[in-house]
């Protein structure tokens, strides 16, 4: 992987952030448009410094299939500390009475989301998550951030190591995550879990993979027992684990 074909995955990774910012801002989309539907429930949760139309392509997706999606509209664009995103997180699901729910997550909010399913008593709401571009072991570029909501992603937070230390609930995760990404150096790999690696580039433009969507939805419909989800040395004959993309 060279130099140069890491800057070109860069820079297409921005681009699609900012449109798919822009995108986010549009106030005629409301989370009540995608909360109907008679298959299982999926709650999305975005990353840091996004709103939750960051993740619509993938909202629409899933909704298409049939499944009532729900946002915490609270979390606005993701700021608060791990756990407090938690919390609002469980109220939600406790004031909702979901169950047999599969959580989608981007980068920060799969963290938030483990933290829902290893920590919180709302936990057991939570049948599976499938989580893009999270980092499950801090990232080793927090420490050059000047705010404080992106060095709390150091390894050594306090938060951080609590969850990595959680591994039970680990075996319903799926990790989903590219080749090189220009904000988690090392990786989104976590142990225990069924790991899939794209192999491509980028945090943000892998939402819109196809073997990102074609993966989400084979776990927000699965039909087993979630702790059966094969860990990432396991990877069931018909998923390679890896998939070709520009």
């Amino acid at each position: 992987m060279g130099i140069v074909q890491k800057g070109v995955w860069w820079a297409a990774d921005y681009l699609y952030a900012a449109r798919a910012q822009l995108r986010a801002l549009d106030p005629r989309v409301t989370p009540e448009a995608f909360r109907s539907g008679d298959r299982r429930p999926v709650l999305v949760i975005p990353g840091v410094y996004e709103p939750w139309r960051f993740m619509l392509p993938l909202i629409r997706t899933l909704h298409g299939d049939g499944h009532p999606v729900h946002v915490v509209d609270p979390l606005r664009a993701n700021r608060r500390p791990v756990a407090d995103g938690a919390a609002a997180v469980s109220r939600y699901l406790a004031a909702t009475g979901l169950d047999d729910v599969v959580i989608v997550a981007h980068s920060k909010g799969g963290l938030i989301g483990k933290h829902v399913m290893a920590l919180d008593a709302e936990g057991h709401r939570v049948r599976a998550m499938a989580a893009i571009a999270t980092p499950f072991g801090g990232s080793a570029l927090a420490r050059y951030q000047f705010s404080r909501t992106l060095r709390a992603f150091s390894p050594r937070d306090a938060t951080l190591r609590r969850l990595g230390a959680e591994r039970e609930v680990n075996r319903r995760v799926v990790s989903i995550f590219a080749d090189f990404d220009p904000h988690i150096p090392e990786g989104s790999e976590l142990a225990g879990a069924r790991n899939v690696r794209l192999a491509t580039g980028g945090h943000f433009r892998i939402l819109a993979h196809p073997e990102t969507l074609r993966v989400v939805r084979e776990v927000v419909g699965a039909t087993a027992d979630p702790d059966g989800f094969p860990a990432h040395d396991e990877a069931p004959p018909h998923d390679s684990g890896r998939a070709e993309h520009p």
